[in-house]
């Protein structure tokens, strides 16, 4: 272990975030105006978002609704009453002078995320609360060499902030919950989870002390992560620069920071304000929201399948590994793919391979979606069958099979195998001759075989599939050579 790592072994990181999610709703938070991304600067604004003397704000009720489902799904509980308030800063692109936000009274308290670690313990990370706010406008700095531009479209989009407690104590532990909380947004389809859009943000604010100490540092906030990699890569910067400043006999300065991507490092915004510099009160101009017992159980009733779920369900009904279950419902639209595929099929390990394997590489490859994806589930679930029947052989499925259906989603599956001249021959007899033929071309391999080189069957299984042009069964060609390497010892 080198002088620095023992250093930084001395040390605690100390984490909590602050996510901001962009609410798919058509509207904005506060007005009419389209909510949308991507329209021309300034064209999604109104005297509401413009901040304009006399315009009133009016609550968006699916703005409530997504919050709310948003904490059914973290465990929070949800307050019955709570209300709006302003939180009061300059700044060039917030029209009004304030932000319309909730500090006292949030409509989200008290849940909790949970994490699985590699090896397999449980951490649940709590979560402090989840507030309804609007957002900002937008500073652009790269249009003109004289001037920054100020774009409004983004002012007074709605946003739900999910606070933690400071319970996080690595990188990864921070970038695995960013991909949970990434992860239940968009299976709750309450957020697309976009974060080079900025449709997710987050803050990370950090700080450390020793080993064995309860009293918490100084924590620094780093503003705006647009990726779960540059969230870990702020931290273990920051880490170590804190360790370095404490070490040193110095103070950690409660700065709000910037993270440089190109570089690595942290620089510093601003002074940390405190809860008392934004000078909070009642907003006068929107009344206390009063939800019931019946419309949040009916919101409940409501939530889809979520991760955890789905998880629990794919290795205990479906017998799949954690790994693959895991993989299935990183992503809500490939969980439903799946589910879609296995009510055509019994045979989940298999379609839990294709969709793990040929499918993810062909979205990978192509930069789309499985809601982009041709073909149809049904005719996925009958290429499988016609594995598991012996009828063709898996390379054949995935090399010719699958590239052909992509191209002709809509064909028959049994057609096109025929034309394609892909149906395994059933025949031993032309089986054991391609056996015999390629046993013959390998004498010397043969020798090994006996000499225990076990390893040798694969050469032997590619000459086999060679000759016969792919249209074998792999299990019954395999059982057959060593049968026959065996007689002749």
């Amino acid at each position: 272990m080198s002088s620095s790592e023992s250093i930084l072994n001395k040390y605690e990181l100390i984490i909590g975030l602050e996510v901001h999610a962009q609410l798919a709703t058509n509207t904005k938070i506060f007005s009419s105006d389209p909510a949308h991304f991507g329209a021309e600067p300034n064209q999604h604004t109104s005297p509401v978002s413009l901040g304009l003397p006399g315009a009133l704000p009016k609550i968006n009720e699916q703005v409530v609704v997504f919050a709310i489902k948003m904490g059914l799904a973290t465990h929070c509980n949800i307050n019955l009453v709570n209300r709006f308030d302003r939180k009061n800063y300059f700044y060039a692109d917030l029209p009004k002078g304030y932000q319309i936000t909730q500090d006292e009274l949030p409509i989200c308290q008290g849940g909790y995320i949970k994490l699985i670690a590699k090896d397999k313990s449980e951490r649940k990370i709590r979560i402090n609360r989840i507030h309804m706010e609007e957002d900002a406008g937008k500073s652009l700095h790269d249009k003109d060499d004289t001037y920054s531009l100020i774009d409004l479209n983004r002012a007074g989009v709605p946003l739900i902030e999910i606070v933690s407690e400071p319970d996080i104590r690595s990188a990864e532990e921070a970038g695995a919950c960013l991909a949970e909380i990434r992860k239940l947004v968009k299976y709750l389809g309450i957020c697309d989870g976009n974060m080079e859009e900025g449709s997710l943000r987050c803050d990370a604010n950090i700080s450390v002390r020793l080993k064995g100490e309860k009293a918490f540092g100084n924590r620094c906030e780093v503003k705006n992560l647009n990726s779960i990699r540059n969230l870990q890569r702020a931290i273990n910067f920051e880490f170590q620069r804190q360790v370095g400043l404490v070490e040193a006999g110095e103070k950690v300065e409660q700065n709000t920071l910037n993270f440089d991507s190109a570089t690595g490092v942290t620089l510093a915004l601003r002074s940390k304000e405190m809860a008392y510099d934004y000078r909070y009160f009642p907003e006068p101009d929107l009344p206390p929201l009063h939800l019931t017992k019946e419309w949040i159980a009916g919101l409940k009733k409501e939530l889809p399948e979520l991760p955890e779920s789905r998880m629990q369900r794919y290795t205990g009904q479906y017998k799949l590994s954690e790994y693959d279950a895991s993989i299935l419902t990183s992503e809500r639209e490939i969980a439903d793919y799946f589910e879609a595929v296995v009510k055509h099929t019994t045979s989940y390990k298999a379609s839990a391979n294709w969709m793990i394997g040929p499918i993810q590489s062909y979205l990978n490859e192509t930069g789309k979606t499985i809601g982009d994806f041709p073909i149809p589930t049904a005719t996925l679930a009958t290429v499988i069958s016609l594995v598991d029947k012996g009828m063709i052989n898996n390379t054949a499925a995935v090399q010719q099979v699958f590239p052909a259906l992509i191209q002709n989603p809509k064909i028959d599956v049994m057609t096109l195998v025929q034309q394609m001249n892909l149906l395994i021959d059933t025949n031993n007899d032309d089986l054991g001759k391609y056996i015999n033929e390629a046993i013959s071309t390998y004498p010397d391999k043969v020798k090994e075989y006996h000499t225990g080189k076990k390893g040798v069957l694969g050469l032997f299984m590619g000459e086999i599939m060679r000759l016969s042009k792919g249209k074998i069964d792999p299990k019954t060609a395999n059982k057959l050579v060593v049968e026959k390497l065996e007689s002749l010892k």
